[in-house]
């Protein structure tokens, strides 16, 4: 028909799935002839090896609503005990059976009910789980990160990040992310929303007089 509109249709998260299969395709390639020993090594979610962090993304992206909805049952509704158990499913025989896991989902649309951006936030968040304690460091799309650091702003949706900034002027100096008011934290995007969803070694990268409160905020649940 004339005039359509070839976007017209397209599910909302349409436009973010190519973004997502790229960042779990550069954790891949970064983790790619990793010796045995690194795989043990604490990653910046509590708990967790940076092996057991790459189980827990290969989970989510294998996990669609109706197997979610029914491990919530199965679990009584206690959603620590489901995220170990499928962490559990997925983390194979040995690091390496772990990374193949991995690298079968990178292109996989399959997710739990959360809208897409919140999956591209879980992937860049916990590679970065992975990647800061094995030194590892990914140059991120600017625009990549910015969308993510603007989802995370304004929601506290299965992480706490629009409450630990209350009150707090964010600013980045990459590039064109900025929110709220008070004091003052800048610095690179991706360090911002590390900061926001909770991860205190990132606040060693920020400047201004709110950093601090930021820092102590990142205790929070």
């Amino acid at each position: 028909m004339s005039g359509s509109n070839p976007v017209a249709g397209r599910s909302p998260g349409a436009e973010v799935w190519p973004l997502i299969c790229a960042e779990r395709a550069a954790l891949a390639a970064d983790l790619a002839g990793l010796s045995d020993e690194p795989w043990a090594t604490p990653s910046l979610c509590d708990g967790l090896t940076v092996r057991e962090v790459l189980a827990h993304l290969t989970a989510g992206a294998s996990l669609n609503s109706v197997r979610w909805l029914a491990g919530v049952i199965r679990c009584r509704f206690d959603f620590d005990r489901q995220v170990a158990m499928r962490l559990a499913e997925h983390l194979g025989a040995t690091p390496a059976e772990t990374l193949d896991r991995f690298r079968r989902i990178v292109p996989s649309r399959t997710k739990p009910p959360l809208p897409a951006i919140a999956l591209l936030g879980e992937t860049i968040v916990h590679a970065e789980d992975i990647r800061r304690p094995l030194g590892i460091r990914r140059d991120y799309p600017i625009e990549t990160v910015t969308r993510v650091a603007e989802y995370y702003q304004g929601t506290d949706l299965v992480v706490v990040a629009k409450g630990r900034i209350g009150g707090l002027r964010l600013v980045a100096d990459d590039g064109p992310f900025k929110t709220g008011s008070g004091a003052l934290v800048s610095g690179r995007t991706l360090a911002l929303t590390m900061a926001m969803t909770g991860r205190e070694a990132y606040a060693d990268d920020l400047e201004g007089t709110g950093v601090e409160l930021l820092r102590e905020r990142c205790g929070m649940a």
